[in-house]
């Protein structure tokens, strides 16, 4: 059986993260407060994101850049999204 979380995104339990997604606690605080679901949601947009702004992940403003946008994503507030960008099916 799959371990569950209460997923702060989604206001419900739903599959939690294998391990913690990032090191030191800021992994630990995902693991316990995001779903699987959330986390690849936010893996594809955080991709988008790095794609179409052209980040480096090697700059200290784009990875702060990326950490706030995270953080907006999984309380549901507004998100930068990549310009041009259709969602599947529109």
């Amino acid at each position: 059986m799959a371990q569950t979380v209460f997923c702060r995104k989604y206001q419900q339990e739903l599959d939690a993260l294998a391990f913690p997604p990032l090191p030191g606690p800021k992994g630990q605080e995902i693991q316990q407060t995001v779903s699987k679901r959330a986390w690849e949601e936010w893996q594809a947009l955080q991709t988008r994101l790095i794609n179409e702004k052209h980040l480096n992940m090697l700059d200290p403003e784009s990875r702060a850049y990326l950490m706030t946008q995270m953080n907006r994503f999984f309380d549901n507030q507004e998100t930068d999204h990549a310009e041009g960008y259709v969602p599947t099916g529109q």
